[in-house]
């Protein structure tokens, strides 16, 4: 037999045996005792403590957002809905316990010892805090091909711009909530009425605007107006003629106008039937905020019905150029050509105010 074959077969043989060697050696002795698997490590699996427990562990302590989450939109598993608490925020684990959550299995073998809980999480009960940017909500709301029609979803950069989610929705219930809304302000109306005639000349007579370009204050949102006079007067809303007017007020006077330009009844002006028929079909996606009808559900956000049409016109395209800037309605405008401005403006503006 060649040599060259002899050396070839001896390197071969001494492969195998090295080989089988490790084989033997690296294999734990438990392996194969039921079947391709380690026979030990379904005692470890079992002693861990369980990381999952679902929401009918959290009910006992946070019983109020149990029940807001069991009858919302969210608990509907005959749907193929069903979020859980631990989706937004996180295993359970031994919450509220004062001890630290154990890691599992695996997280204890890739460590190399027994989990041994953090400086942070010795002496202080865990917390379970779920974030409150967007990412929790857009892994199951941001609209993307294929998603079951049941799902609602929307376009992020037309829904609500840089906005949080939070900031309109109760996030145990994906619906507005406005359990934040703020107090109705309690100023004056009668002191309010005698500052408006520094108001009359661009607002008019009680607060109905005698120029279309300039919006009327009559019947609006008390809240909504002295956030406005606010942010006027801090620059937060540049305007050269209001930022003026403004910075002469304090907080009482702001809420003293207020309060009798919020009393006073508005009056729908009309406008053209037909591009108002197109706006109110173009407006489902501005109801959230402003009403079906331009009446908004929520004290900080204004009416729209019954407010002057060129105004309108003229605030949605400084939204959609830039020229007025703000988290939601920026977004939202941009969304817009300048026939869809035109026919929301008209819609609006023949709506019935309250």
């Amino acid at each position: 037999m060649p040599k060259h074959i002899m050396r070839l077969m001896v390197l071969v043989a001494a492969a195998a045996v090295v080989g089988f060697s490790a084989k033997i050696y690296f294999t734990d002795k438990s392996y194969y005792r039921y079947g391709h698997y380690r026979g030990d490590s379904v005692a470890e699996i079992a002693g861990d403590t369980p990381r999952f427990r679902g929401s009918t562990y959290c009910k006992s302590c946070h019983e109020k957002q149990y029940a807001v989450w069991a009858d919302s939109p969210h608990n509907k598993p005959a749907e193929g809905r069903h979020v859980q608490c631990e989706v937004c925020h996180g295993p359970v684990g031994l919450h509220p316990n004062r001890e630290g959550v154990p890691s599992s299995f695996d997280e204890r073998l890739a460590l190399g010892a027994k989990h041994v809980p953090s400086s942070e999480q010795i002496g202080a009960p865990t917390k379970l805090p779920a974030r409150k940017d967007k990412t929790e909500c857009i892994q199951c709301h941001e609209a993307m091909p294929g998603r079951p029609t049941a799902q609602r979803q929307v376009e992020l950069a037309a829904h609500a711009g840089t906005a949080p989610c939070l900031s309109c929705h109760d996030p145990h219930a994906p619906k507005i909530s406005y359990s934040g809304m703020p107090d109705k302000p309690k100023g004056n109306a009668a002191a309010g009425k005698v500052l408006s005639a520094n108001c009359t000349a661009c607002h008019g007579p009680g607060g109905e605007s005698t120029n279309p370009v300039w919006p009327n204050l009559a019947g609006q949102h008390a809240t909504y107006l002295i956030n406005a006079l606010q942010a006027f007067k801090s620059g937060a809303r540049p305007n050269e003629m209001m930022g003026g007017m403004a910075a002469g007020l304090n907080d009482a006077d702001m809420e003293n106008l207020a309060a009798y330009f919020s009393g006073r009844s508005c009056k729908g002006i009309g406008a053209d039937k037909a591009k108002a028929a197109l706006g109110k079909k173009r407006s489902a996606s501005c109801a959230l905020c402003h009403g079906p009808t331009g009446v908004s559900p929520n004290p900080s956000w204004p009416d729209l019905a019954g407010q002057n049409e060129a105004y309108l016109e003229a605030t949605l395209k400084s939204f959609k150029d830039g020229g007025r800037v703000h988290p939601v309605m920026s977004s939202v405008a941009k969304t817009l050509s300048d026939t869809a401005i035109d026919n929301l403006a008209a819609f609006y503006a023949s709506a019935n105010c309250k």
